[in-house]
């Protein structure tokens, strides 16, 4: 059975302060977790509803607690629970590999299109993916449930963005509405590729940064639609990327 302090512990972790304070964050599903308790990151608790499956000794000191369903629905942010909720620690931060293509946001605030974009870094083999500050926090559950599992193998780093782009010696190649098309330039191996707000795009202070502008060109005939989400531009840039390099 939960204890009232179990309850009070993982309901705080739903705001990122309290993470940072405690340490820890919140995993949800089994795919997840088992993807996590096959990396690095280490286990603090795992609440389940079933006898699970997975390599590790989940019965050293006391890891693992068995739970009713409803006491699942009551801890777990999901509309739907699926039968295990873990708690992870925040792992130390990593050193950024600054020869090879990296992946940069700017004040992207959406979990699950920060989510969907790791998943993509780890499907085209980006292995770094910085962030600005104000960009959704990489441990908010949301975003660990959209990344199924691929968090384990992409570095996250939280920056001073416009700072980071102006030192680094690569090129930086920034998605905007306006700039060259795609599909009709010749695109590097290594490289910064810069994508900004759901909203407004890419912030000026980061714009100043940028080495060059490029596009996704529109092929309907009305060219009406304002943009493509964030994280759907991203699947066809480093499809791009990935295919002339």
């Amino acid at each position: 059975m939960l204890s009232k302090n179990q309850i009070k512990l993982i309901t705080r972790l739903k705001h990122k302060k309290h993470r940072y304070k405690e340490g820890l964050f919140i995993a949800e599903g089994v795919k997840v977790i088992n993807e996590l308790l096959d990396s690095n990151f280490k286990l603090r608790e795992l609440y389940t509803t079933m006898s699970f499956n997975s390599n590790a000794n989940l019965a050293v000191a006391g890891q693992e607690f068995l739970i009713t369903a409803a006491e699942l629905k009551k801890i777990s942010s999901l509309n739907t629970p699926n039968k295990a909720l873990a708690l992870f620690q925040i792992p130390k931060a990593r050193p950024i590999s600054n020869n090879q293509f990296i992946v940069a946001l700017d004040n992207v605030r959406d979990p699950g299109n920060l989510g969907t974009i790791i998943r993509l870094c780890d499907w085209f083999g980006v292995s770094d993916l910085v962030c600005n500050t104000e960009t959704v926090d990489v441990y908010n559950s949301k975003v660990i449930q959209a990344t199924m599992g691929s968090i384990t193998r992409v570095n996250v780093s939280y920056l001073d963005l416009p700072s980071f782009l102006n030192k680094t010696k690569m090129t930086t190649y920034g998605a905007f509405m306006k700039g060259d098309h795609i599909y009709e330039n010749k695109l590097p191996k290594e490289g910064i590729l810069v994508l900004g707000n759901e909203a407004n795009g890419i912030s000026k202070e980061v714009e100043h940064t940028i080495n060059k502008r490029i596009s996704i060109p529109r092929f309907g005939a009305l060219k009406k639609t304002e943009s493509l989400n964030v994280a759907t531009a991203t699947a066809i840039l480093l499809s791009e990327f990935r295919r002339n390099s």
